[in-house]
């Protein structure tokens, strides 16, 4: 298991200022006060469990969630692993994404929430996933999503950047090493690899689906940093109107499921 060494800020090899670590975990001890605090936020997580749930490789090895935060997906997945890379008492487990503790093919599905656009090399990072996961197993991504009102939600409303205009780059540099992951952030990655030609090397993995969602009772949340929009009892009329909403993804989409299968 492996905890990182923040790094000092500089200039990374993007061209994106360098920031330590340290901020993800601020970030979830902000993000812990909020979730006690906001039954509607919970019910909502909750509903994306399941969502991910659905679409998970039926195999016997165990599933892990990368980058768990403070949201409790063993509510709805019960025995996932649950990681970090700081440990905290709702933490199974410290790992770091581009260097698992896990034994080869030794699991089922790889969850990642709101993870994947900070990885810096997403292409490194799946060439692990794809040596921990056994044949057949998946890597399950929840992400923002890049549609009109999203552009807005991400954009304008959101302290990450979307960096849509930012290049990815695919794999680290020679002499990277995984303790010298700093904190990256790019929402934008996703909705531009996934919901657009040209698609990178996937490392053997197979894109099975990619659905959007308009998730605007999360929007209207406020999340774990903003005021709620609208009264709890509503929230069932704010999921009705995602449902509609998700009709017109190209328009409200604020959410992008990417699910992902290792070759048999």
């Amino acid at each position: 298991m492996m905890v990182p060494s923040p790094k000092l800020k500089g200039e990374a090899d993007d061209g994106m200022a360098l920031e330590s670590i340290d901020r993800h975990n601020q970030k979830n001890l902000k993000n812990a006060d909020a979730w006690k605090k906001k039954p509607a936020l919970r019910a909502i997580y909750k509903a994306f469990h399941q969502t991910i749930a659905r679409h998970l490789a039926p195999l016997p090895q165990p599933t892990v969630e990368l980058g768990s935060g403070v949201a409790d997906i063993q509510r709805v997945i019960p025995g996932c692993i649950r990681t970090d890379i700081f440990p905290n008492p709702w933490i199974d487990r410290v790992e770091n994404a581009y260097a698992l503790s896990f034994a080869s093919g030794s699991l089922s599905n790889l969850i990642l929430f709101d993870v994947f656009h900070h990885l810096r090399y997403p292409g490194t990072a799946l060439q692990e996933f794809d040596r921990v996961l056994a044949p057949g197993g998946r890597v399950i991504l929840f992400e923002p999503c890049a549609s009109l009102l999203g552009l807005l939600v991400y954009g304008a409303l959101h302290p990450e950047p979307l960096a849509l205009n930012q290049p990815i780059q695919w794999h680290a540099p020679q002499g990277w090493k995984p303790t010298q992951i700093d904190y990256y952030a790019a929402q934008g990655n996703a909705s531009r690899l996934f919901l657009k030609s040209g698609k990178q090397d996937l490392h053997g993995f197979r894109v099975v689906t990619t659905q959007r969602y308009a998730a605007l009772s999360y929007v209207a949340s406020g999340g774990y940093s903003k005021p709620q929009l609208y009264p709890t009892a509503w929230l069932p009329l704010m999921t009705a109107i995602d449902r509609l909403c998700d009709h017109l993804p190209q328009i409200f989409a604020t959410r992008l499921l990417v699910v992902l299968e290792k070759a048999t």
